[in-house]
């Protein structure tokens, strides 16, 4: 049987995007729509032309004020019987 490389310790950390290498990238289009999403129900206003970084950036800081993004706990809800 053929064995799986597993990815080193390290791959499932999460780098601050300031240090991303693509940071200073325009943002994805994903981000911009997402960003967008946000902003619209946080009813803020979006600064056009972000980067990366700053879009993911942004997207968290209004994830927090939205309540999305977060993790929610696994499970189901049991039935009454």
């Amino acid at each position: 049987m053929a064995r799986t490389k597993q990815p080193p310790a390290h791959a499932s950390r999460v780098k601050n995007p300031e240090e991303w290498t693509t940071g200073d990238e325009p943002m994805t289009g994903a981000q911009d729509s997402y960003l967008h999403t946000l902003a619209r129900e946080a009813r803020e206003p979006v600064q056009e032309n972000l980067t990366k970084a700053e879009a993911s950036e942004k997207i968290d800081e209004l994830q927090q004020k939205t309540g999305r993004g977060r993790s929610k706990t696994p499970g189901r809800k049991r039935k009454n019987a």
